[in-house]
């Protein structure tokens, strides 16, 4: 697929050299890949964003349901954001939201059985669509790769400095 590869910074680096910086473009090129063609997906068959599908799948994992602005932390979208997006999907009949009797302030999204329905068919097609685009790479390899990005990102946290409320 044409268009600019991150990797491009370093292409006339030697071979063995500024290995971090080659490892975090490369981690970062292949997420930014992955996640456009993941978007071009769900907007196609779903006609969702990846915003939605990740408020749905945070939404699915609690029967309870939850706080917009647990929401917001959770899939680092803005208050506002979240609002837009939980009305959107009330207005498509995949989530509702109430106000907590005792405290009128506080909004609480769950989805409605047919936003369990729509989310579990879609997280189906983006785990085959995962499977799909690692299907050229060993189990093997891709368990190794685990393994060793585990590796990089507990590094990475060992290393943080300012505010680890970032973090994911």
């Amino acid at each position: 697929m044409p268009g600019f590869d991150l990797e491009a910074v370093v292409h006339d680096t030697q071979e063995g050299k500024k290995p971090e910086l080659r490892l975090w473009l490369r981690l970062l090129s292949t997420t930014k890949l992955m996640s456009q063609e993941i978007r071009r997906r769900l907007r196609r068959e779903f006609g969702a964003t990846l915003p939605q599908f990740d408020l749905l799948s945070q939404l699915y994992r609690e029967k309870d349901g939850l706080r917009l602005g647990e929401l917001s932390k959770r899939t680092m979208v803005t208050n506002g954001n979240v609002t837009g997006l939980v009305e959107r999907l009330e207005a498509d009949g995949l989530v509702r939201r109430e106000r907590l009797p005792e405290d009128r302030r506080v909004i609480v999204a769950w989805l409605t059985e047919k936003g369990r329905t729509t989310f579990e068919a879609m997280a189906e097609a983006h785990e085959n669509w995962l499977k799909e685009m690692m299907v050229d790479v060993d189990p093997i390899v891709i368990a190794g790769l685990l393994t060793h990005v585990g590796l990089v990102k507990q590094s990475t946290r060992n290393h943080l400095s300012g505010d680890e409320s970032d973090e994911d």
